[in-house]
């Protein structure tokens, strides 16, 4: 018989198992209110992030793709497209905030503080705002967040606040759904 050692950030599924926890439910957010989680790994953005984002989206501006354009302009390289910022921060929040969540609500007061470059590694943390019940979905709370990003030299490059729906029993939601 394997018996289960609890550790934090993972839940017993079994004998001898364990599951990573992703996200998080109303109750697990309302004790974290006034809080700061610290994202990890950093993340170095990559010619391949950015150049994605540019033929996704179909974003034209030389800022973003012409280096003799930012040379004449006083850049000394291409700015990266704040949506690939944005994406990337927003990202690396997910796993221990809104992976559970069920509907983003709101992107609020996005702030590009400092230019980001391909090269550059970003690191986030998220403030736990306010979580509280639904008024309309009994099932579910709303969980508002500020998520911040550095860059490696400890400049903040964005800040963003963003309000998501959460399962109010989260233990049902990854009962039902193996996670």
């Amino acid at each position: 018989m394997t018996e289960t050692t609890m550790v934090q950030g993972y839940r017993a599924v079994g004998e001898g198992r364990l599951r990573e926890v992703v996200g998080r439910g109303l109750e697990e957010f309302g004790a974290l209110v006034g809080q700061t989680i610290e994202h990890r790994p950093a993340r170095t953005v990559t010619d391949t992030d950015h150049a994605m984002t540019l033929a996704l989206t179909g974003n034209a501006a030389p800022v973003h793709s012409d280096a003799q354009f930012c040379e004449r302009t006083g850049r000394d390289r291409p700015l990266v497209c704040g949506v690939v910022t944005l994406g990337l921060v927003i990202g690396a929040s997910v796993r221990s905030t809104s992976g559970l969540t069920t509907a983003n609500l709101a992107l609020d007061d996005v702030r590009f503080e400092q230019p980001v470059h391909v090269g550059d590694t970003l690191r986030a943390e998220t403030e736990i705002l306010s979580a509280r019940p639904s008024a309309s979905r009994p099932e579910q709370g709303v969980v508002t967040v500020r998520t911040t990003a550095f860059n490696q030299f400890d400049q903040r490059v964005i800040t963003l606040s963003r309000a998501f729906l959460v399962p109010a029993d989260a233990t049902a939601v990854r009962t039902a759904t193996a996670y």
